[in-house]
């Protein structure tokens, strides 16, 4: 052997240990990430997915750097090793083609449980509105001084202690708050929708390139599998 070529191959083997180290770094981040399980959530599903999808680069590099150099050189305890990883290669792949479904059904979970929330949140400070609205006929001056003081907690401004004035303030003011308070809801929707389409567009795409990254190892590394 030449000097170049032990030099080379001194390379190589620094480069196959350093894919063997980031493999299992990448395997301690996925255990990481699986705990604690929360499993039927589609919110921590959902998050999972994309914090696999985040964290693939790690072991596609440590599988490229371990597969670096073919057969050249390897040890009796690495073949069936190579072998093992050349077919992970192909499961992996297959996971993350599956995770794509599952990702846009997560997501279109999510997107209904945000809005269940926001509706609820909105329908309870429209209801107390309302009820204030259906007390004023009826109440006393005290009872009307107290809803003055709800509304001003509710962000509905009434800066006056005469029941009459207190009132007029609240009829004038109330429909323009039921107003104000459906269009923060609308567009408190409209920014989780948007947030979280990204976010499910981006792992999705991202899934779809591992999956395809990772069958191209597992087809370039036939002859690990003979």
């Amino acid at each position: 052997m030449t000097r170049s070529e032990g030099d080379e191959g001194r390379s190589i083997y620094r480069l196959r240990w350093v894919g063997y180290g980031l493999l299992l770094l990448a395997l301690f981040n996925t255990i990481e990430i699986f705990i604690p399980p929360s499993f039927m959530n589609p919110g921590w599903e959902l998050q999972t997915i994309g914090a696999l999808v985040e964290q693939v680069p790690i072991p596609l590099m440590a599988l490229v750097l371990i597969f670096f150099g073919e057969s050249y050189d390897r040890t009796r305890l690495e073949k069936p090793l190579l072998k093992l990883l050349s077919w992970l290669c192909l499961l992996l792949a297959l996971l993350f083609l599956l995770l794509i479904p599952l990702a846009l059904v997560n997501t279109w979970r999510v997107n209904d449980q945000f809005n269940q929330r926001i509706n609820a949140q909105s329908q309870q400070q429209l209801s107390q509105m309302e009820q204030v609205e259906a007390q004023l006929a009826t109440g006393t001056p005290e009872e009307i001084r107290a809803l003055a003081t709800q509304l001003n907690s509710l962000g509905i401004a009434i800066d006056s202690q005469n029941p009459e004035e207190i009132k007029s303030q609240i009829l004038a003011r109330i429909p323009p708050a039921k107003d104000q308070l459906q269009q923060q809801a609308q567009a408190e929707r409209s920014s989780q929708r948007l947030g979280l389409l990204k976010s499910s567009v981006k792992w999705n795409l991202g899934a779809l390139i591992s999956s395809v990254l990772l069958f191209i190892i597992w087809r370039g590394t036939g002859w690990a599998r003979r």
